[in-house]
């Protein structure tokens, strides 16, 4: 199963975001649950840091067990930071539906530092 967690600081500003596991929802290859969690990450990080340019964080460790984590600047510039918000937002919001349509095989958490 994926976990999903995306963190958010005091002011509601996504600050971070983990995941873990694998669906194993489909042979390798074939797994369309992984594959939406997979592009919905790798489109985020793009976004995060070809769009927006903000210098994240990421951890990748695809062979244990499937593992990314990306944490942002604690400071950016308003522009800057309108812009990570919102690519990350939607992120958010895209894993949140996948989640609640493949509930056995991924699980969303919202944690509020």
């Amino acid at each position: 199963m994926i976990q999903a967690t995306v963190h958010y600081d005091e002011s509601q500003r996504i600050d971070s975001f983990q995941i873990t596991g694998h669906a194993d929802s489909g042979e390798y290859g074939q797994d369309i649950v992984c594959a939406a969690v997979s592009v919905l990450a790798i489109t985020t990080v793009n976004g995060l840091q070809r769009v927006a340019q903000i210098p994240i964080d990421v951890e990748n460790r695809n062979q244990a067990g499937g593992f990314l984590e990306v944490h942002l600047p604690p400071k950016l510039e308003a522009t800057t930071e309108l812009k990570g918000q919102a690519i990350l937002q939607s992120f958010a919001d895209g894993l949140r539906d996948v989640a609640t349509n493949y509930t056995d095989f991924v699980t969303y958490h919202k944690v509020t530092n």
